[in-house]
């Protein structure tokens, strides 16, 4: 029985002293911080590390993160133009690092003592900032200004938050969720945009391919004037340059000019006999007369004509 109740003593005495070491030593995790209450009032505040407290008479009341921390809100606001959508804002923050000149004045001691629900809280502050700025925006201009929207609420936010011991850190503007008759509408119209520019740049590129063309066809035009321009003066040189050759022989001016056709029109009947591409050909009997053939024909010509007509009626 002595024994016994020894065992029974030594247990006793182990969980006394368990019970008095635990509620006297505590260790405090990086990146928190821990509110000592002393017979249920506030005492202090540590930081990371181990300490000691008095057993039964201090306590821990809160461990407080100082780690950033991300809540998201789904928030309906109108727009200038009577548009409802839904705005999915992303926010981060997180206890104020402020440690104040006195504990009541840093950002531990005001989160957890002045302000119960701070998420909720957080998320009516910004509630209410988009509420009066969204207002002054258009659709259009939303999408276009999402940004600089969320900036100006983190400010006045920041500010209001600041007060509970919490710095929010930014504010994101994340999506823009419109009415399902806005967004085919919008789809719409920036279909018929997109169809609008492809058609002018079609246009555009049809009327340089004209111009383009145009200006090519006018200057193969002018060269080829130039062209011809320069083939009859080598031509006309040509020919006074012949016609001097043979003077020089002695020969009189019209035995120079009938030589000269004369071998123009051997040349001309030498082609054709080398191409022969002609069923018919008409010559005069004496190449000298091939100058008034086309008069020829055309006397010809009316006099058949002149023959085919019907006798004039006579008038009484």
């Amino acid at each position: 029985m002595a024994l016994l109740f020894s065992i029974l003593g030594l247990i006793v005495i182990v969980a006394i002293i368990a019970t008095v070491t635990g509620n006297l030593f505590f260790v405090v995790k990086q990146q928190h911080a821990v509110i000592i209450e002393r017979l249920g009032k506030f005492h202090r505040i540590v930081g990371a590390g181990f300490h000691a407290k008095i057993p039964f008479i201090d306590r821990k009341a809160a461990t407080v993160s100082l780690r950033t921390m991300k809540n998201g809100f789904d928030i309906d606001v109108k727009t200038e133009d009577n548009v409802t959508i839904g705005l999915e804002v992303s926010a981060q923050y997180h206890v104020s690092y402020e440690l104040g000149n006195t504990p009541q004045e840093s950002g531990v001691y005001k989160s957890y003592y002045m302000l119960q629900q701070p998420v909720a809280q957080m998320r009516d502050f910004i509630t209410d900032a988009l509420r009066s700025s969204i207002p002054v925006y258009t659709l259009d201009e939303v999408f276009a200004k999402k940004d600089d929207i969320a900036k100006d609420v983190n400010a006045t936010v920041s500010e209001q938050m600041a007060a509970y011991g919490f710095t929010l850190v930014s504010t994101l503007i994340t999506k823009i969720a419109l009415p399902a008759e806005v967004e085919n509408s919008m789809n719409q119209i920036n279909a018929a945009q997109r169809t609008k520019a492809a058609a002018q740049d079609l246009a555009e590129a049809d009327r340089i391919r004209r111009v383009t063309e145009a200006v090519a066809e006018a200057e193969a035009m002018e060269k080829a004037g130039e062209g011809i321009a320069n083939q009859r003066k080598a031509i006309a040189a040509g020919i006074k340059d012949s016609l001097e050759i043979i003077q020089e022989t002695g020969v009189g001016n019209d035995e120079a000019n009938q030589l000269f056709m004369f071998t123009q029109w051997a040349e001309m009947m030498n082609e054709f006999a080398k191409s022969g591409k002609s069923a018919t050909v008409v010559l005069p009997s004496d190449f000298r007369q091939a100058a008034s053939m086309f008069e020829q024909m055309v006397v010809a010509s009316d006099a058949h004509d002149a023959g085919n007509m019907p006798p004039a009626t006579p008038q009484q």
